[in-house]
């Protein structure tokens, strides 16, 4: 069955025609029922396709005939319909005759039938276009394309067409007829047709099958020949109608433009450009030229919104878009089509703000022509602002009281249009307000995209098919291309870009001034953010691309139009006003200022402001307005550098001085790193922000944060535009803030911080602009707040630098380090003081982070601390200082070492600084610690420093200069610490005294300390260019220093008395020094002598010592002499081996007291510090000092002998002249010289010849003679009640003292001195009573114990001393020597023992009349021992007359001794009186024992001389003066008992060899005797007349020792030996027994005992007369 289908099929389909007939003769009949039953049963056969040609033709017939009777009308319709579409039977003329059939029908009078039989016309011309569609692409792979037959203009040339494509080519042929309104050729029997359905199908066709158009050239023909002119034709009304002119020119009323037919036309023109435009080139140009025409302001309302749908149409295709670029605007002599366009709707924007839409002719006549750009000059209405409650709600366009409300008319991107799709209308529609303004305004904004998505996505890809063109090809690193390499050689890539290149370029250029005045006006007009933002993109994105292609004034013209829009109307920025903006030099912007500040961000004006502050001007006047629509801008702005930066170029100018001026007015200032926080505006009426800004702040500081961070990804050209739009905008800043103190603008500074610090990874790009402007202009900056950023700027910039983790790291790549430190250096030459601060800081800050591994960049650190001058104020000093104090504390190891010079010049610098005294004594303290530093780190320094060393001698040598670094010679680590001493040297000298003491210490604790690292050679220098220099600097300021007093020491600091001139101030100095070197000289002696010219520098020494003791200061003097000492004192030098391996680790010196000089009184303890080791070793050695050479070495101590007499000499010279100034040595100075001689001594004992013992007994005599100032005294005076000696007096004691012991153990020779040192003591022993002068000055003596209150503050300038102590002290050592020596030849040649009792005559002759009492019984006990060992050697001497001179001396000393012409003080006790008596008894018992028994060996006068005195003495003189109770013991009874007794011992010894001698005696036995008779009479006389008065006392004392005295003679005669008495003495004797007897009567007790005891040793003369004289009586 299924087999037969197709069979039975074919043969109905053969006998189809018969089939049909009895069908078509039913429909014949006409009859109603019967034909709708033959029409469906045909419909059913040809629906199973069975019908053939002739039978569909015969169908037709029929159905024709029905259509003339108009018989079921809508079923022919459907019958010719499935006719047609069910196959393809139907051809030509049959085909012809049912299109025209439904064509009738479609103008019938019943509605439903037109409707139905357009339908099925317009499927019936689909299927016959479909139907040539198909038979092509059955013929596809047969047939080649037709050639083109040329200059073909024969319209019925289709012999070459297919017979369905013949068909569509004659249907279409006469479309074009009937429309034209011409006979068809082919549809023949069309009675009637409309243009409007004509055009319609035209468009559809057009529209729905453009590959035949474009494949076939006869269809090409038809468009070209037929359908171009015919639209041209059409459109002719529409292009001569003006809007308003009178009517009676235009003869036909055709003219005037008709909706329906004007709208299909611009429909079949949409499709023509879309579909053909390739094939119609010039007729588009026609069509494109119609259309930017009908938007004039004069066409009918209808027309120009249909148009302008017609354009959107046309904007939505990029592609086609670049077609008419290349083919008219980039032709020479073509219409500028594409800027046309595009100048079109800008000037259809404007006109419709201009003229207000109503359509009425009358009243849009005033507009007249005017589609400029321009503006009218009506003044802006600013009633509007206020329409009312809901106007402004909608999204609107308002300008100049022009209100269009913005219609929601189309997705973005697609053209959707409304009226070219009103094909039923026949009268032309009323347009919305607004519509037009809509529409076209998303032309705008579609034709941006559309462009710059193509041109951006077609760079896009020519630029990474450069960059794999440029990896596979190395030859031609340039290549770029936007096809692939494979398929073309490169010369054809590069061509093809530089084709596309032209054409993106064309476009911009064509079409930028237009979008930018219709886009600028917009956003001017704009009331709705949305629209807003969409005006904003496209701003964007055209200056993006512009700036892509590197259109520059395109670029910048966008740009301004942004920056303006986010600035307040009417801003003054020079910026934007000189660019040239396209069209928009002078537009007037929107809102007045008066009443902006009550408009509240709740109310709805137009533009809502939401922030008011001040203009960045000069001279700021009133505030400004921010509008959110400018944040919006501003908003825009950010993004465009923040995503397009690479390609702003010198555009970053204009986008960042806007972005300055909005940051301004917003009050965003700059905090750390630069970023921007809302901070306050300091002066002027404050920023007011609303709430609704100041949520968008901190956005947009983020944003504009974040758009400096995205620098980093710039290239590096365009990285420097930025840096140069910030510079130029930094320096406009800085003009600005010029001449007033108003707060800067710091934007430029603080976003130049931003972008360096994020582009750090490539710095040295960047790093010099950058940081030149920064030092040349900001930080030099008159405005502080300025300069201020600009150093924060700076310093923050090389903080970052030197943090950042740089690829090398910086410890590979010095030469980035020194980049990075070097404006750190730069910022010294800034004078402003903040500047200097910050830049401290910084280094402080960089020390603290960085320190460690600053390696080459220290010098650069260095110099900054070290560049801070005196004048910078205390705070710069401080912080400077500070960074210097952990440089050295922590960064000294780390530093290379040749570095460390620059330290210690830096320091010393500090030392120097005299605004804060505490930094000058630390900074001594750190040359202290650094010198410490080397000695601990010495050998490595010293390895270091010659390495160096070695490398710049290579190369001075290769560039044959001579190297030049301070102390040359001097190996470089000897280099670094001479310059050390040479710092702290000048600062010995300073004009602050705490400062010269502290660095005096530490310089000579540092050489004590450290010396001994030192080359041999180096210490040379160290003496003459640091030692002595410094000693002469010294010794000349202080000689010269002012004596003024300097009331106090700043504020309100007391100044002790001795340090209240500059003078006495200097004296410390002075002392400190000297002392230093006079300790180095002794400490490091094994070091010197060697040097060759030791003894040369040891004369210098001397003489700085000798300068100094004679300074007329008692502080310096006395230092001098200790120094002096300290070098005498000289101990044997420590080898190496015994040297100390380290000295002591001190950091402070360590004061030493030495004993060797303990002056009492003022004077201070002297410091020292030496290695404990070298002071041990000089106390503990006793032996004498080993001597390297004992020739120079006795020079040099002779030398230091001369020094020691021209200072003892000139200092105790006695001044000629005095008054209050004189200046005489203090006690402590002279003590202390004397103590120097027998150190000195030691040394030079074995040349010390007579001479030398002159000058040094002058010397000690000048001493000893010097007084002590009255307010002295009360310290070195003792007090009177103990007798001690000054040190003075001890000094020069112990002087003789070692002097006459080194005679005692020295050779022969020596001891002629001894004399000498007799005379020297003997003088002194005469102070005792006769103290010496000193010159012309008169000293009040303290004669006695008596005065001393008196005295010691009597108002006396001089007090002269005590000498007595002194002078006692000097007998005894004179008693002393004397015992030792007294048989020394010189001792008894030069007559000593003489001169000790001349000497001694005079206190003893003074006795009670001495000062004080003491002496003359010091004088006699010295007398009786010097005589005890003297007489002998006297007597041995007899015969040589050696000492004839002395025995009247003595004889005189006794005399005056004995029988004194002082009278003894009145309050003298009894028991005092009978030790004096005592003593005189002595003296008589020293001429008993040690004189008489020797006479013979005695010149005789002097026998008699003591005869005489001892008469003298037994006789006992009577004193008127005694009172009656002290007269029996004032009368001496001892004493002249002792005398009687000698008296007669001698006068009766055997011994008496000589008649003289007995003579003498026998003489003064008669004078005695004759005496007491005298007495006894005289008593008896008064005993008688006084009756029972007893008799005074004194006189009865006298009796009584007269008895006593008889007796004792009595008793001596007898024992005497007879011979030797005389005769007459006794007949004296026995004639005073009568008067003996008289006295019996007396009353007194006493007496009558005498008595008894004197007539008891009558007896013995009791005896019988001799005969003899019987005889002789009788």
């Amino acid at each position: 069955m299924q087999e037969e289908i197709p069979t039975c099929q074919g043969a109905l389909k053969d006998n189809s025609s018969e089939v049909v007939q009895p069908f078509l003769m039913g429909c014949g009949t006409k009859e109603p029922k019967i034909t709708q039953l033959c029409l469906a049963a045909i419909q059913r056969l040809m629906s199973h396709e069975v019908v053939s040609e002739t039978a569909a033709g015969n169908i037709i017939n029929m159905l024709w005939q029905l259509m003339e009777n108009s018989l079921e009308e809508l079923k022919l319709l459907q019958t010719v319909l499935v006719l047609l579409t069910t196959n393809t039977v139907v051809h030509d003329e049959a085909l012809s005759k049912a299109i025209v059939l439904c064509f009738r029908l479609h103008f019938t009078k019943d509605n439903i039938t037109n409707n139905t039989a357009a339908a099925t016309v317009r499927q019936v011309v689909t299927v016959v276009f479909e139907r040539m569609v198909a038979e092509d692409e059955r013929h596809r792979d047969i047939i080649e394309q037709p050639v083109l037959v040329q200059g073909n203009s024969n319209r019925r040339s289709v012999s070459t067409l297919k017979p369905c494509a013949k068909d569509a080519y004659m249907l279409f042929q006469d479309l074009c007829q009937l429309v034209n309104a011409d006979a068809p050729y082919w549809l023949v029997g069309m009675t009637e047709m409309t243009r409007t359905f004509g055009l319609e199908l035209l468009e559809s066709v057009l529209n729905d099958f453009p590959q035949v158009f474009l494949q076939h050239q006869e269809f090409s023909f038809l468009l070209k020949e037929r359908v171009c002119p015919l639209v041209i034709k059409l459109f002719s009304p529409n292009i001569k109608f003006r809007q308003g002119s009178s009517t009676s020119s235009s003869p036909a009323p055709v003219e005037k433009p008709y909706f329906p037919i004007c709208m299909r036309l611009l429909r079949v023109v949409s499709v023509l450009i879309k579909q053909f435009y390739s094939l119609l080139v010039t007729e588009c140009e026609i069509f494109l030229s119609l259309l930017v025409k009908f938007l004039d302001a004069d066409k009918p309302q209808w027309l120009r919104a249909v148009a302008v749908e017609s354009i959107h149409r046309l904007c939505v295709q990029p592609q086609l878009l670049r077609s008419f670029c290349q083919s008219y605007d980039m032709k020479q002599h073509s219409t500028k089509v594409f800027r046309d366009i595009v100048n079109a709707l800008g000037s259809f924007i404007q006109s419709l703000f201009l003229v207000p839409p109503t359509g009425n002719p009358a009243t849009t006549n005033q507009a007249g022509n005017n589609n400029s750009a321009g503006p009218v000059s009506a003044p802006a209405n600013s009633g509007m602002l206020g329409i009312g409650g809901g106007v402004t709600l909608l999204p609107a366009f308002e300008y100049r009281g022009t209100w269009i409300p913005i219609l929601t008319v189309t997705v973005q991107g697609s053209a959707k249009a409304t009226y070219l799709e009103m094909l039923d209308k026949v009268e032309p529609p009323t347009i919305p307000e607004g519509y037009a303004m809509s529409v076209a305004f998303h032309c705008l904004l579609d034709l941006v995209r559309g462009i710059t998505t193509m041109i951006e996505g077609e760079l896009g890809e020519v630029e990474t098919e450069c960059l794999t063109t440029t990896t596979e090809a190395v030859s031609s690193p340039t290549q770029s291309s936007s096809e692939q390499q494979e398929f073309q050689s490169t010369s054809d890539q590069m061509d093809k870009e530089i084709v596309s290149r032209a054409v993106w370029e064309e476009m911009v250029n064509a079409c930028w001034c237009g979008l930018l005045a219709a886009l600028s006006l917009l956003l001017d007009a704009s009331t709705d953010e949305a629209a807003t933002e969409n005006i904003l993109k496209a701003e964007l994105t055209m200056a993006a691309l512009c700036g892509r292609l590197g259109l520059v004034t395109s670029r910048d013209a966008f740009i301004t139009a942004m920056c303006k829009g986010s600035l307040p109307p009417h801003y003054a920025l020079t910026v934007l006003n000189t660019t040239t903006a396209a069209t928009l030099s002078n537009k007037s912007y929107s809102i007045q200022g008066q009443n902006v500040m009550m408009i509240s961000p709740s109310s709805e004006s137009h533009q809502q402001v939401v922030a008011v502050g001040q203009p960045l001007a000069v001279q700021p006047q009133g505030t400004v307005m921010l509008t959110s629509k400018n944040i919006q801008c501003m908003r825009t702005l950010l993004n465009l550098a923040h995503c397009h930066g690479a390609v702003l170029g010198t555009s970053w100018q204009l986008v960042l001085a806007t972005l300055q001026h909005l940051v301004w007015i917003l009050g965003l200032k700059p905090s750390s790193g630069g970023a921007l926080k809302p901070g306050r505006a300091v002066e002027g009426p404050s920023t007011v922000l609303t709430t609704a800004v100041m949520t968008d702040l901190p956005v947009i500081s983020n944003i504009l944060s974040r758009l400096f961070e995205s620098s980093q990804y710039l290239d590096d050209v365009s990285l420097h535009h930025l840096i140069n739009a910030l510079c130029s905008l930094s320096l406009e800043a800085m003009d600005m803030a010029y001449g007033n103190n108003k707060e800067p603008s710091l934007f430029a500074v603080a976003k130049l911080l931003e972008t360096g610090l994020v582009n750090m990874h490539r710095i040295e790009i960047l790093w010099r602009p950058l940081t030149g402007h920064l030092l040349e202009k900001v930080c030099q900056h008159p405005n502080s707040r300025m300069r201020e950023w600009g150093a924060e700027a700076l310093t923050s910039l090389i903080k970052a630098g030197l943090t950042f983790n740089h690829d090398p790291p910086l410890s590979q790549n010095q030469r980035l380090q020194l980049l990075l430190l070097n404006p750190l250096k730069e910022m010294s030459s800034i004078n402003h003081p903040d500047i200097r601060l910050k830049q401290l800081e910084c280094v402080l800050q960089i020390l603290q982070s960085q320190g460690d591994s600053l390696g080459p960049g220290w010098p650069l650190v260095l110099g900054v601390m070290g560049a801070i001058r005196n004048d910078q104020g205390e705070s710069l000093i401080r912080t400077a200082f500070q960074c210097l104090q952990l440089v050295v504390t922590d960064f000294l190891p780390t530093m290379p070492c040749t570095c460390l010079q620059i330290v210690v010049d830096v320091a010393g610098s500090f030392g120097l600084h005299n605004q804060e005294l505490n930094i000058s004594l630390t900074s001594i303290g750190l040359l202290w610690n650094i010198s410490d530093y080397f000695f601990q780190r010495g050998e490595t320094i010293e390895k270091e420093l010659n390495k160096e060393e070695a490398a710049q001698q290579k190369q001075a040598e290769e560039k044959g200069v001579v190297l030049n670094r301070p102390f040359h010679p001097a190996p470089p680590f000897d280099c670094l610490w001479l310059c050390l001493y040479a710092k702290l040297g000048e600062l010995c000298v300073d004009p602050r005294p705490a400062v010269r003491k502290s660095a005096g210490q530490t310089l000579f604790s540092t050489i004590g300390a450290h010396g001994t690292l030192l080359q041999h050679s180096t210490w040379h220098t160290v003496i003459w260019k640091v030692l002595f220099h410094l000693l002469d600097r010294v010794r000349e300021s202080s000689t010269t220093a002012d004596k003024e007093k300097i009331e106090s020491g700043g504020g309100n600091i007391l100044i002790h008395h001795s340090r209240d001139t500059a003078e006495k101030q200097w004296a410390e100095t002075w002392v400190l020094t000297l002392a230093g070197v006079a300790r180095i000289f002794n400490t490091r002696r094994y070091l010197l002598q060697p040097l060759g010219d030791f003894s040369r520098a040891w004369d210098v020494l001397l003489d700085h010592i000798q300068s100094a003791a004679l300074s007329k200061n008692n502080e310096v003097s006395l230092a001098a002499l200790k120094s002096f000492q300290e070098i005498l004192q000289i101990v044997s030098p420590v080898r190496d081996s015994d040297k100390p391996e380290t000295p002591p680790a001190v950091n402070v010196p360590v004061p030493v007291l030495i004993g060797s000089i303990s002056g009492p009184g003022l004077n201070r303890p002297f410091v020292r510090t030496d290695s404990i080791g070298e002071r041990l070793g000089r106390y503990s050695s006793s032996e004498p000092p080993i001597v390297t050479d004992e020739l120079e070495d006795l020079n040099l101590w002779w030398a230091a002998w001369n020094t020691w007499y021209r200072i003892g000499s000139e200092s105790t010279k006695p001044p000629v002249t005095f008054d209050k100034l004189t200046f005489i040595p203090s006690q402590p100075f002279l003590t202390a010289l004397i103590q120097i001689f027998p150190a000195l001594y030691q040394h030079i004992k074995t040349g010390f010849n007579m001479d030398d013992l002159q000058k040094l007994g002058v010397i000690l005599h000048s001493a000893v003679s010097v007084p002590i100032s009255s307010d002295a005294s009360p310290f070195i005076l003792p007090s009177y009640t103990e007798a001690v000696l000054t040190s003075l007096q001890e000094a020069v004691l112990t002087a003789l003292d070692v002097l006459q012991k080194a005679i005692c153990i020295g050779p022969e020779n020596m001891q002629i001195m001894y004399p000498a040192i007799f005379d020297q003591l003997l003088a002194f022993v005469e102070f005792s009573c006769k103290p010496p002068q000193y010159g012309q000055l008169e000293t009040k003596h303290i004669a006695n114990a008596k005065y001393n209150q008196i005295q010691l503050f009597a108002p006396a300038e001089w007090v002269a001393l005590n000498y007595v102590p002194f002078a006692e002290r000097s007998l005894e050592v004179v008693v002393d020597l004397y015992q030792k020596t007294a048989c020394h030849k010189a001792v008894v040649n030069e007559k000593v023992l003489q001169n000790i009792i001349k000497t001694l005559r005079v206190p003893l002759s003074l006795k009670y009349s001495c000062p004080s009492e003491s002496t003359w019984k010091l004088a006699v006990s010295s007398l009786l021992k010097v005589l005890s060992i003297g007489l002998p050697v006297a007597r041995q001497h007899a015969s040589s007359g050696k000492f004839d001179s002395m025995w009247p001396e003595l004889a005189n000393t006794f005399e005056d001794f004995l029988f004194t012409k002082s009278i003894p003080p009145d309050n003298l006790s009894i028991q005092e009186f009978q030790r004096n008596e005592s003593i005189d008894v002595e003296v008589v018992q020293l001429i008993s024992t040690e004189i008489l028994p020797y006479a013979n060996f005695i010149p005789k006068e002097f026998v008699g001389q003591i005869m005489t005195m001892l008469n003298k003495g037994s006789i006992h003189s009577q004193s008127s003066s005694f009172t009656e109770a002290e007269i029996d013991i004032r009368l001496r009874e001892e004493f002249s008992k002792m005398c009687f007794e000698t008296l007669l011992q001698f006068s009766f010894s055997n011994k008496v060899t000589t008649p003289q001698e007995g003579y003498i005696s026998r003489m003064a036995l008669s004078v005695l005797l004759k005496r007491s008779q005298d007495v006894l009479h005289r008593y008896i006389e008064d005993e008688r007349l006084s009756g029972k008065c007893p008799l005074p006392r004194q006189q009865v004392t006298e009796i009584i020792f007269v008895l006593k005295a008889v007796s004792t003679l009595i008793d001596s005669l007898k024992k005497t030996q007879p011979e030797n008495v005389d005769g007459n003495t006794w007949a004296q004797v026995i004639a005073l027994y009568p008067t003996l007897v008289e006295c019996i009567t007396c009353s007194s007790s006493e007496v009558c005992s005498a008595l008894k005891e004197a007539l008891v040793p009558f007896k013995d003369f009791m005896q019988p007369p001799a005969s003899k004289v019987q005889n002789g009586e009788s």
